[in-house]
């Protein structure tokens, strides 16, 4: 790396480098998504977007971009000034909740500062770990920060990883997979927020507030 390159914070660094990476594969989604919309509109292939085939392709299309969307708070510069309104936050957990068939119940209102709202989306993720699938997520706003609380049947508890998340100088022994990625981000997110993260993790549900 040159020393020019160095003059940015590795963290930021790897933040521009994630959003650059969700700004160019969301254009080329969006524009299979525009064509399957426009073979909807057409009269002469009227009856193929109705095919399963079609159906699958618009789907995945659709759940592809929603991913990138949250991908792009997640791993992307936070930007202090920058706020996302509640209807923003519901796209995008609703979007994230789809492909794991979760049940999300979101109460909280108002607009909330982009770097909260990074934090929220890496918990989310990290509550997908615990919770591969059919889980219910709750998602609560307060005066005293947020809270996710998630139920399943097929709980993955992983301690060694969750460990992570209060991360307080001594490494864990669990290094996270490229997967769990977010398992070190979201502390370093809570450390610059000036939040403080707690977690619950058994074999019935995992909850996160900070």
């Amino acid at each position: 790396m040159s020393a020019h390159t160095m003059r940015i914070d590795p963290r930021q660094l790897a933040a521009l480098v994630g959003s650059r990476l969700c700004h160019d594969l969301v254009s080329p989604l969006g524009a299979i998504g525009n064509g399957i919309e426009l073979l909807e509109l057409s009269d002469e292939f009227s009856g193929l977007t109705k095919t399963p085939e079609m159906r699958l392709i618009a789907e995945s299309v659709n759940a592809a971009r929603n991913r990138i969307q949250a991908f792009r708070i997640a791993f992307g510069p936070a930007g202090n000034s920058q706020h996302i309104t509640r209807a923003d936050l519901e796209k995008l957990i609703e979007g994230m909740a789809e492909q794991r068939q979760f049940q999300v119940e979101l109460i909280a209102y108002g607009t909330f500062p982009r770097i909260e709202i990074r934090m929220v989306i890496l918990a989310m993720m990290c509550i997908e770990h615990a919770v591969p699938r059919k889980g219910r997520v709750s998602l609560l706003h307060g005066p005293a920060g947020w809270k996710l609380m998630a139920q399943g049947e097929q709980m993955r508890p992983d301690n060694a990883l969750w460990s992570w998340l209060d991360y307080s100088g001594t490494i864990p022994e669990r290094t996270p997979a490229p997967s769990e990625v977010q398992f070190a981000l979201l502390p370093e997110a809570a450390a610059e927020a000036g939040r403080t993260i707690h977690w619950k993790l058994n074999g019935k549900s995992a909850e996160i507030t900070f």
